[in-house]
């Protein structure tokens, strides 16, 4: 990237959360900044734009003014593949994501987190656990405000960065202190040209800048993970976590008890029990939790007390209402094949599944036996259903499609029986119906409470 010193004039593309930190943070650092928006731009960000005085545009690139930018911030939203995008490559102008830019501003610790499934999860818990005994610590990234605008508007000592494949496309220089990696399955493959190793590669540029004074935390039971590293060393301290095997270094499950082993020192942390998450998948985003909290040197009563009682994350595995003995839950955050895995697994049987959106290139095959198991009726709500209902009229003899939510939780109501679940695990974007995945889960929390 052009040192910071020569650049003049930036261009941010898109003007969303990311975009719009971008531009404040860039404007209050003395840059000509202009924003360009090839689709309608929220009203409260266009509010935003005009109060601090950010030239914009909106419905449009103009394209001989973005090729007069000096560098290009780039919303993660917006895939290499458009041609605005490679306008920009053939003349050379640099382009980074609002990480890249934002981290040359700040000298606080990051702790970057990243993952196929848990990112969220796992960042709201480490900043809840290093929040038990530091002042200033702050969660950004693809969780609450953009991380640009966070260093424009926080006094912080550490950020705890949820980070996404698509915004760790656009960094170069981007160096964690302790970068983790919750897990790896196929996901975005659409943005990837179906190429599962592309994706790989993404996610761990999030490590590719650490040196020896940095930390690794990953999952060790993770096999994708562990073929990734035998072929591309880091340069940082790895540190895995499992709830498979025992580790010289790292997290543990031994006897359901969650063991610490660090620096030649193994000492219990607490029963897998008293975690306030219940799940595997929950036990190994505390753990990974646990860890950052170790290196940090939150005492282990903390890390214990706020494992213990955090509260959860909306859209995950939430549980809404109890109506005529049937528990409907939330997880309009599973938006892959691995995040309704864990939710087939966890949510007591039989369950009522409400499925689809806007399919990633999802291979389906890997859910058939959790639902054969568990599964005693499929809704399938989006607008294109077929490959859906292709991969699953088989497991089950009931599965019924819709394009409404209010209808596929009433479909769900009468299907239901006491001691049954329903369950919202899309396994696929929300686009079609829905803004995103929150407003889907508003919404289905919506039609519950009208039942």
């Amino acid at each position: 990237m052009k040192s910071i010193n020569n650049i003049k004039k930036i261009i941010v593309l898109g003007a969303g959360e990311s975009g719009v930190g971008s531009a404040l943070l860039a404007v209050s650092k003395g840059y000509d900044v202009f924003v360009s928006d090839f689709g309608k731009i929220q009203g409260k960000y266009k509010t935003e734009l005009t109060f601090n005085n950010i030239a914009f545009e909106e419905k449009q690139h103009s394209l001989d003014r973005i090729l007069g930018a000096d560098l290009v911030i780039k919303s993660p939203g917006i895939p290499d593949s458009v041609p605005i995008i490679q306008s920009i490559k053939e003349n050379s102008i640099p382009i980074v994501s609002e990480i890249e830019f934002a981290v040359k501003y700040t000298n606080a610790t990051i702790i970057g987190i990243t993952g196929s499934n848990g990112k969220t999860t796992t960042t709201m818990l480490t900043g809840h656990v290093l929040s038990s005994e530091k002042d200033k610590v702050t969660m950004a990234g693809n969780i609450g405000d953009s991380f640009a605008k966070s260093v424009l508007d926080s006094n912080t000592d550490t950020y705890v960065l949820e980070l996404s494949s698509f915004q760790l496309d656009g960094v170069f220089d981007f160096n964690p202190h302790i970068a983790v990696l919750t897990n790896l399955s196929p996901d975005h493959l659409d943005r990837y040209n179906y190429d599962y190793d592309q994706y790989v590669a993404a996610k761990f540029r999030l490590v590719m800048n650490q040196t020896s004074s940095d930390y690794f935390i990953y999952d060790a039971d993770d096999h994708k993970i562990q073929e990734f590293l035998s072929k591309n060393p880091v340069k940082s301290n790895c540190v895995p976590f499992s709830l498979k095997q025992e580790l010289n270094e790292g997290v543990y499950i031994k006897n359901n008890e969650i063991i610490m082993s660090f620096f030649n020192e193994e000492e219990p942390l607490m029963s897998a029990d008293e975690l306030a998450l219940k799940g595997k998948h929950n036990a190994k985003n505390a753990m990974a939790a646990a860890t950052v909290a170790k290196l940090i040197g939150i005492r282990k009563q903390g890390i214990r007390e706020s494992l213990s009682n955090f509260k959860g994350v909306e859209h995950r595995l939430e549980k809404v209402l109890t109506i005529a003995h049937v528990q409907y839950i939330n997880d309009s955050k599973a938006t892959n094949v691995n995040a309704t895995y864990y939710a087939l697994e966890a949510v007591k049987k039989p369950i009522i599944w409400i499925v689809g959106g806007v399919d990633k290139g999802n291979d389906y095959s890997e859910l058939y036996e959790l639902v054969n198991q568990n599964v005693k009726a499929i809704i399938c709500l989006g607008v294109d259903n077929s490959k859906l209902v292709q991969a699953f009229s088989g497991c089950t003899s009931i599965l019924k499609e819709t394009e409404s939510m209010d209808e596929a939780v009433k479909l769900a109501y009468d299907i239901s029986e006491k001691g049954d679940s329903v369950l919202l695990s899309p396994c696929c974007a929300s686009f079609d119906l829905f803004e995103n995945y929150e407003d889907r889960g508003r919404k289905f929390k919506e039609a519950v409470r009208k039942l």
